[in-house]
């Protein structure tokens, strides 16, 4: 049996009972998608309601306002939407609270990160997974970054399920059902190790929002605002984890570091980066793919062309940005990882990221890192088939022509003919 996976309808999609439901249901209730419902839902969901500084109001009013001003969103968009805003909301509130029940948590350093940065589709998951796997390092699993604070109401008894486990993996359940390919394109399981950018998101300032819906209006705001403040909320969340679950060294990861390489070296002077190369055509073929597939119950039309213009400018941007402040970059702690290298010996790669790092790569790591990678073989959940010229009608030829400034600077293999 193929484990090839063709996605043949994106512009057009066929619906599985499962989407069809959910596009139904979304059409059947209102949703409100407004700061005070937001910050009501929290409220209502914590039993708390002190936000601390109201400066997130205006970033969140920009984000749901252009939600609120496009047709094409469907209503179970504008619901997961609601959603995901809500619960960073009831965060905001829950990290709060906590930080004045107990600010020596602002006193805990956090020394020395592993870093990677790298495009998105670059690699940077399994590398930030690999790392993980070694158990000297403090990483974050998905379902701790949905919801860094437990609940005050619940308890969780020595040996037993934290409950935010089992709700993110009831969120993972339920998105298999209703986008049943994202698995072999991104993995979402609970323990699966995430990007901090969640952590800024009770912020509500990060990239994310676009990965899951169409906001330029979003993208100029957030590129026109300096980072390093929602860069230090991330920090103290960082803290905040750090208190309840110790080790001496975190391991992260997050292509929109590209683009904030100074709030990031601010926030984490003393930081080991690792930055990964890949294609950046390979990297636009798997971003639009990707997305444009998660429109299907999102948007009333996928738009394949849209997806195909915004991300080819926005890895144009994330790659430009990069280049621009590389000599922010530390000395003697950055590391340069090509993809086709990374593919080929991953121990190497691994090896060298540990010698840059200052850390010794122990038999025990090995052995952890060897049994992450028995666990999650490339292509367990199947290979996707891409088709530029057919699915996006452009030729790999042209979406490489504005990259000729990054493949003059690093060898990066071609990947897309």
């Amino acid at each position: 049996m193929s484990n090839e996976i063709r996605i043949d309808d994106l512009a057009a999609p066929v619906l599985n009972d499962m989407q069809r439901m959910a596009l139904e249901y979304g059409e059947s209730v209102h949703t409100e998608l407004s700061v005070d419902a937001v910050c009501a839902a929290a409220m209502a969901s914590t039993g708390l309601s002190d936000f601390g500084p109201n400066d997130f109001r205006e970033r969140l009013n920009v984000q749901l306002t252009e939600m609120n001003d496009d047709p094409d969103r469907t209503g179970i968009g504008r619901m997961l939407m609601f959603g995901d805003c809500s619960r960073y909301a009831a965060n905001r509130l829950l990290i709060n609270d906590l930080l004045k029940r107990h600010p020596e948590i602002l006193e805990i350093p956090i020394e020395k990160p592993v870093i990677v940065v790298g495009l998105p589709r670059s690699g940077t998951t399994h590398l930030v997974n690999l790392l993980a796997a070694d158990t000297r390092f403090r990483s974050m699993p998905l379902w701790e970054s949905y919801e860094p604070v437990p609940h005050p109401n619940e308890v969780v008894e020595a040996g037993a399920i934290d409950p935010r486990w089992t709700r993110c993996n009831q969120t993972w359940k339920a998105m298999q059902r209703a986008a049943p390919f994202i698995a072999a394109m991104h993995p979402m399981e609970p323990d699966h190790v995430h990007e901090e950018n969640e952590l800024m998101a009770p912020d509500f300032s990060n990239y994310n929002v676009e990965w899951v819906a169409r906001t330029p209006k979003w993208r100029d705001y957030y590129l026109a605002h300096d980072q390093t403040e929602h860069y230090a909320y991330m920090k103290t969340v960082l803290q905040i984890m750090q208190w309840y679950r110790p080790r001496q060294r975190w391991v992260l990861k997050s292509p929109q570091h590209l683009e904030q390489l100074g709030p990031l070296m601010a926030t984490f002077p003393d930081a080991t980066i690792v930055v990964t190369h890949r294609d950046p055509v390979a990297v636009v073929q798997s971003t639009i793919t990707m997305n444009c597939y998660g429109a299907r119950t999102a948007y009333r039309s996928t738009k394949p062309e849209w997806y195909r213009d915004y991300w080819a400018e926005r890895i144009r941007l994330l790659l430009e940005s990069s280049i621009r402040d590389r000599h922010l970059l530390p000395e003697g702690r950055t590391i340069h990882v090509l993809f086709h290298e990374y593919m080929a010996d991953e121990m190497g790669t691994l090896a060298s990221i540990y010698e840059c790092a200052g850390l010794e790569f122990t038999p025990q790591a090995v052995a952890e890192i060897g049994a992450y990678q028995a666990a999650h073989p490339r292509g367990k959940e199947g290979r996707v088939i891409y088709d530029l010229r057919r699915q996006f009608s452009v030729t790999p030829e042209e979406l490489r022509a504005p990259f000729d400034f990054y493949y003059e600077r690093f060898p990066v293999r071609i990947e897309v003919q």
